[in-house]
């Protein structure tokens, strides 16, 4: 007896859409270039395999069963499929690669990321695209560990790692800020360590999944909250939570509409160089991966990356707010993993 695997083949799912479409055995027979009988037995072939009836035959008419229905919305959704999956690996085979997987760090500006994930859209590309999100460390590590074929925002020394191409994206100034009814916004500046350190620290911690994690803005002794992510701390500093550094590009538009405000430190201003990376030349790389290293080439595309699409000058209070006064080197960090 025939298994639903034997009769279930695309010809046949396509046979029982006309059949469903026509309204009638002969109707679909004579489209299909089939004697009634033939295309009755065949259904029934599928009937048996199923062990359930597929169209009502107590009328003239081709009525489907609820199981009928369901069988021909299910097979109309495979044979997409596969029309999908021939178109694909037609394409691949003109180099283009099946899934490219992106890992960008919690710095990278997300709308201009959208932006670059729709123009690479455009082009139609049989490739699907992954994005992930990372932070410091765990960024590098993804690309390093296989999971992602391009790192976006890779800080440190990632040069360093075994068949890692790298370039430079630019530098991201970092901003001390607190929402306006936090007590430290309160204090004049230049706020000294140990004033800091008795208040809580908002930090992200570092998204590596093995090895060692940094640690980045966290005093010896001071207390942390952990969020996963850039935007989760913003909120936290929103809420008046805790203490701690953002990007200067993300932190702009809330100094402008005064709901944080950013705070004189007495440690050097933190400087941030980032850039992207990827394994192996690039030349013998799909045609996905050299598009976007392409794009990554262009230094407005950096720019944005960074700084987002808005204005490149700081809003009228950041200037004042980052000078600071030279100070010894601050305490150690306390906790592994933050940032």
């Amino acid at each position: 007896m025939p298994t639903p695997r034997d009769v279930l083949t695309p010809d046949m799912l396509a046979m029982l859409q006309q059949i469903a479409a026509a309204g009638s055995f002969a109707a679909a027979a004579r489209a299909l270039g089939m004697v009634p009988s033939a295309l009755t037995y065949r259904v029934r072939q599928v009937e048996d395999a199923l062990d359930v009836l597929l169209f009502d035959r107590r009328s003239r008419q081709a009525r489907l069963t609820e199981a009928g229905a369901e069988l021909v919305r299910e097979g109309t959704r495979l044979l997409g499929e596969i029309d999908a999956m021939a178109h694909r690996v037609q394409r691949v085979a003109t180099g283009w690669e099946p899934q490219l997987t992106i890992a960008s760090d919690g710095l990278i500006d997300r709308a201009t990321l959208m932006e670059l994930v729709e123009a690479f859209y455009a082009l139609e590309p049989p490739t699907r695209l992954k994005l992930r999100d990372e932070i410091l460390s765990g960024t590098l590590q993804s690309l390093t560990s296989g999971q992602a074929d391009l790192a976006l925002g890779v800080g440190g020394d990632p040069a360093s790692a075994a068949g890692v191409q790298v370039q430079p994206l630019g530098t991201m100034h970092f901003i001390h800020v607190v929402a306006p009814h936090h007590p430290l916004a309160h204090l004049p500046g230049p706020l000294l360590p140990e004033v800091l350190m008795r208040h809580r620290v908002i930090a992200v911690a570092d998204s590596a999944r093995a090895g060692r994690t940094l640690t980045v803005g966290v005093l010896d002794g001071q207390d942390v909250l952990t969020v996963p992510s850039m935007q989760a701390k913003l909120e936290a500093l929103l809420r008046g939570l805790g203490v701690g550094s953002l990007p200067e590009p993300m932190v702009r538009p809330e100094v402008a509409r005064g709901r944080l405000v950013v705070l004189k430190i007495q440690q050097p201003p933190r400087m941030y160089r980032v850039g992207y990376a990827w394994c192996g030349p690039a030349e013998r790389h799909g045609r996905a991966l050299q598009w976007w290293l392409e794009q990554l080439a262009r230094p407005g595309t950096r720019q944005a990356l960074l700084e987002g699409r808005g204005p490149a000058s700081p809003a009228a209070p950041l200037p004042a707010a980052i000078a600071t006064v030279p100070a010894a080197r601050s305490p150690a960090a306390a906790a592994p993993g933050l940032a």
